[in-house]
């Protein structure tokens, strides 16, 4: 093979769609693969050396891999950057380094954003159509109400004249 040739880890480095990244025990990045850098704006000569909590924030997971010696999973969203992933942290013993995975979630966060707010909207709008509705019931039922209570003085007095008509022998007076 041609020493200039890049090999298959350094081909497949590159070609990743996820970010990947590696930091050492202080947090400062000693490595990050393209998608890493272009997910956060930058390349890989601006990001090495950094402190990775100014691109990713806080990430107790690095802690917790470092001090559990177990992969840890999170998603997070990364704002300042509209990117969502899910973030796999495991610790590279070896080369006392811990690595981060970040799988692209963007798309699905954004259709959980949609669709839960086309449930609040769905909410208000079946909240809306039920006080229109209860109001719609209580409107017919004050008529019916009045109706009703129309009615029954009506039939009171029809009732009352009936009996006073009974009462009398059938003569009207």
């Amino acid at each position: 093979m041609d020493p200039h040739e890049k090999c298959i880890w350094e081909l497949l480095w590159d070609a990743d769609p996820n970010g990947m990244v590696a930091v050492d025990r202080s947090g400062t990045i000693r490595i990050a693969n393209p998608a890493f850098c272009k997910v956060f704006r930058s390349t890989p000569a601006k990001v090495i050396g950094t402190d990775a909590r100014l691109l990713l924030g806080e990430m107790p997971e690095f802690h917790r891999a470092w001090s559990e010696h177990a992969v840890q999973q999170v998603e997070r969203e990364f704002g300042d950057y509209g990117f969502a992933a899910r973030a796999l942290v495991f610790v590279i013993e070896s080369a006392e380094l811990a690595a981060c995975v970040l799988v692209d979630l963007t798309a699905e966060w954004v259709r959980r954003k949609e669709y839960s707010s086309l449930q609040h909207e769905t909410i208000a709008k079946v909240n809306e159509v039920v006080d229109n509705q209860m109001k719609v019931a209580q409107e017919i039922a004050s008529l019916l109400g009045e109706t009703t209570a129309e009615t029954k003085a009506s039939l009171l007095k029809l009732l009352d004249m009936i009996e006073r008509e009974g009462e009398s022998g059938g003569q009207l007076s």
